[in-house]
């Protein structure tokens, strides 16, 4: 009989092997029941080692790097626009604003119309973008990461560790039940781990095409901010921090 370990191993090298699996596929290649193979993935999926869907399981997708974000600026941009308008709504009279670097975060100052706001970004972009639209804005200070356009490192820490943000918005690389909120790079998923928790209402932006995705470092919790995306994905319909952008 084979032990659970072994069969767990198994399976995460199938799904990895195929990029998908159904139940049946697995009872006839492990020779278990349908209950034990179901165990096994809830088990794995938890785990952050396969994803969980339904009839099956799916390979979970790892991103290392960073994309430049002359590239990520061509992704998605419907989706993005769509999330951005919602999340831009949700900014209200004398709110105290931080915003994340980020192709979709970038979107959301097209569409914000709240003059008595005040906004704080790690990003250059997006801080002229402000200005220019006549908002009130302070840029982080700190070194410049090029491929992403954010401010980072221990100057740019200790400024945001300063402020108490009402509410705020963050990109991610990688959305993940069993690991949370991804990212590739240490000095920006720290930049985004404190101005989260220096944040009241917490949203991270992003399209469905994240989900499921794990990056190296993760900066949130499933569970400690909403999310804005433009559609929910069947495998987190069950989630109620998931907001589907209208």
């Amino acid at each position: 009989m084979m032990l659970a370990e072994e069969r767990s191993e198994r399976i995460v090298r199938l799904v990895n092997e195929k990029k998908s699996v159904s139940v049946q596929e697995l009872m006839e290649y492990l020779d278990a029941s349908e209950s034990t193979i179901r165990r096994d993935l809830a088990a794995l999926d938890s785990r952050g080692e396969i994803i969980k869907v339904y009839g099956g399981a799916m390979a979970v997708t790892l991103k290392a790097h960073d994309d430049d974000i002359a590239e990520r600026r061509i992704l998605f941009p419907e989706e993005k626009k769509r999330i951005a308008r919602y999340a831009a709504s949700l900014v209200t009279k004398d709110d105290f604003v931080y915003i994340d670097a980020g192709t979709t975060t970038e979107y959301i100052i097209d569409y914000l119309t709240e003059k008595n706001a005040v906004f704080v970004t790690n990003a250059v972009a997006h801080a002229r973008k402000l200005t220019r639209s006549g908002f009130s804005v302070y840029l982080v200070g700190g070194r410049l990461k090029p491929s992403t356009e954010a401010v980072v490192g221990n100057s740019a820490a200790e400024f945001i560790s300063k402020y108490n943000f009402t509410i705020g918005f963050w990109g991610t690389n990688g959305v993940n039940r069993a690991v949370g909120f991804t990212t590739p790079d240490p000095e920006e998923a720290e930049i985004k781990r404190i101005s989260m928790h220096r944040c009241k209402r917490r949203y991270v932006v992003t399209d469905s095409s994240k989900f499921g995705a794990i990056s190296p470092v993760s900066f949130a919790d499933f569970g400690s901010a909403k999310v804005i995306t433009e559609k929910i994905d069947s495998i987190y319909s069950d989630c109620d921090n998931i907001i589907a952008a209208d």
